[in-house]
C-alpha cells in the first residue's frame, strides 16, 4: 500500500509536492513529531551553515539532497496512510481539473 503512495507522490509534479508538504504541516491529525521535520528541513536548506560547504562541487549538493531524500522518507513513513492517500488523491484531482485561465 505504501510503496503505491510512493509512486503516485513520485508522479506529481513539484508544485504539487509543496502543496502536499504544506496541507500536511496544516493537517491535525498528522504527528507533531514528524510536522517539525518538515520546518527542519527548510530551516537547514535555508543556512548558510552546511555539513559539507555548497563550493566544493558536486558533494556540496549532495548532504543537502541526501536530507531532503531522508525527510521525505521520514515523512512517508510516519504519515498515517490514510491522511497521506486522503491528500495525495485530493491533489491528483485538482491536477486532473482542466485549468481556467484568464487572458
Amino acid at each position: 500500500m505504501r510503496k503505491q503512495l510512493v509512486r503516485r507522490l513520485q508522479a506529481l509534479p513539484a508544485r504539487a509536492k509543496l502543496r502536499l508538504a504544506w496541507r500536511l504541516l496544516r493537517d491535525r491529525r498528522m504527528p507533531l513529531l514528524v510536522k517539525a521535520v518538515i520546518p527542519a528541513l527548510v530551516a537547514y536548506l535555508l543556512m548558510p551553515l552546511d555539513i559539507i560547504p555548497d563550493f566544493i562541487p558536486v558533494i556540496g549538493q549532495l548532504d543537502d539532497l541526501l536530507l531532503i531524500a531522508l525527510t521525505v522518507g521520514l515523512v512517508v513513513r510516519f504519515t498515517p496512510v490514510e491522511l497521506l492517500e486522503e491528500h495525495i488523491r485530493r491533489l491528483e484531482a485538482e491536477a486532473a481539473r482542466p485549468s481556467t485561465s484568464s487572458g
